[in-house]
């Protein structure tokens, strides 16, 4: 039995050729110059869901989507073209298509060799991703591992007043307060180099026209092909009302409601941060109690609204008798206090003294002339181990002794 003998030389070649161009899993097509299919593979038929005969000797642009059609016919190209196709039952994909001529052996193209990829699914995901992006309701951005913006959508351009064109280049610490930029560049640091995958952080924006805008920050970083981060995805909210909200609760959370004073939970914490500036040996600690003298009997003459008049006006008249850093809080109906911290004796009486002289004299409220009577105490120490109470106590009992002297007439 004898064994047929391989074919050989350029018999060879085309045989082997002609069985890699049909087992192929890449669709794969030949065209005349003019751009008809002379052949074609079963790859590129299952791709486009037409049968070999349909195929050949049909020109490309007749199952090319009208939008796509490149009117002056197939041409060598250097990158991958993205188009579409559209298939038999009518459906339409994307399709990478590279083509090259196949030459003479003068090197003169007489046919182009077509090679296509069917990238719907990621040209698909890639319209979603473009549409989300820039139909956001958030800001959204995309930077370089730098922190340049290189891709900004329109609700960040409107939040922050920029265009796009001047935004894309721009390094984010560009439009950060000087105060808020500590955190920016290390937290940037650790996304980049894998020490964190996600970041999150409130930080003040300066618009283009000068105003602050509060935003709250998150960031992805993006991995390349090897793994390492590419870039980094951010979005943006503008949280300015969240933090007025969340202002607004804690002023009512820590001040007076009606003088805006401290109350007393916040006087309890600056009453501790004194005592702990004392234990380093900053100076002595002074506490001065006032109490408006009659406000009961004032209050059932005039009514509760007037007597809030008098408050205010002693919150007033106390607030210009004290320093810039004194802490002033209202703890009672007519109770007042100051805490601060002082060098001397003599210092924390001068300050006691000026409270009293304020808080005693006439004002005027609502057209009518009132006398304010206020009784003051205070109580000093550099003993950093006394209690709250202890020190309120103390100033509580020298402002009723010093009420009774006065009342005696010995004040």
């Amino acid at each position: 039995m004898s064994i047929p003998s391989e074919p050989s030389g350029e018999h060879a070649d085309a045989a082997l050729w002609q069985t890699l161009f049909e087992q192929s899993a890449a669709a794969m097509a030949i065209l005349d110059l003019q751009g008809k299919y002379l052949h074609v593979n079963a790859a590129f038929c299952r791709m486009l869901g037409y049968a070999r005969d349909e195929l050949i000797g049909l020109d490309y642009r007749a199952i090319t989507h009208p939008d796509d059609i490149d009117d002056e016919g197939p041409i060598e190209a250097e990158e991958p073209l993205e188009k579409r196709y559209i298939r038999a039952d009518g459906s339409v994909i994307w399709v990478l298509v590279s083509r090259s001529f196949i030459r003479d052996e003068n090197g003169e193209p007489v046919r182009f060799l077509s090679q296509s990829q069917d990238i719907t699914r990621r040209r698909e995901a890639e319209l979603l991703w473009q549409r989300s992006f820039h139909n956001a309701p958030i800001g959204m951005a995309l930077l370089d591992l730098k922190g340049h913006w290189t891709e900004v959508n329109d609700t960040l351009c409107d939040m922050l007043g920029y265009t796009r064109d001047e935004m894309v280049g721009m390094h984010f610490s560009e439009v950060t307060y000087e105060e808020d930029d500590d955190r920016g560049p290390a937290l940037l640091e650790d996304l980049v180099h894998g020490v964190v995958e996600t970041l999150s952080i409130e930080k003040r924006y300066r618009h283009k026209k000068g105003h602050p805008i509060w935003m709250l920050i998150r960031a992805t970083a993006v991995p390349g092909a090897d793994g390492a981060p590419a870039f980094v995805v951010s979005q943006y909210d503008d949280v300015g009302e969240r933090r007025l909200a969340d202002a607004h609760l804690a002023q009512l959370a820590l001040h007076d409601p009606l003088t805006g004073l401290a109350n007393r939970t916040l006087l309890s914490d600056l009453m501790d941060l004194g005592l702990k500036r004392i234990a380093s040996g900053d100076g002595m600690l002074l506490v001065v109690l006032a109490d408006l003298d009659d406000l009961k009997p004032f209050n059932d003459r005039y009514g509760h609204l007037a007597g809030d008049k008098v408050i205010v006006a002693a919150a007033k008249a106390l607030q210009g008798a004290v320093r810039g850093g004194d802490a002033v809080a209202r703890i009672g109906g007519d109770e007042f206090v100051v805490v601060t911290v002082v060098n001397t004796a003599a210092e924390a009486a001068a300050l006691r003294d000026r409270i009293e002289q304020q808080l005693n004299r006439d004002v005027t409220i609502g057209g009518r002339t009132v006398e304010l009577r206020t009784s003051v105490g205070h109580a000093i120490t550099n003993d950093p181990e006394v209690t709250r109470d202890q020190l309120l106590h103390a100033a509580d009992q020298d402002m009723y002794e010093r009420k009774r002297n006065r009342s005696g007439g010995r004040d």
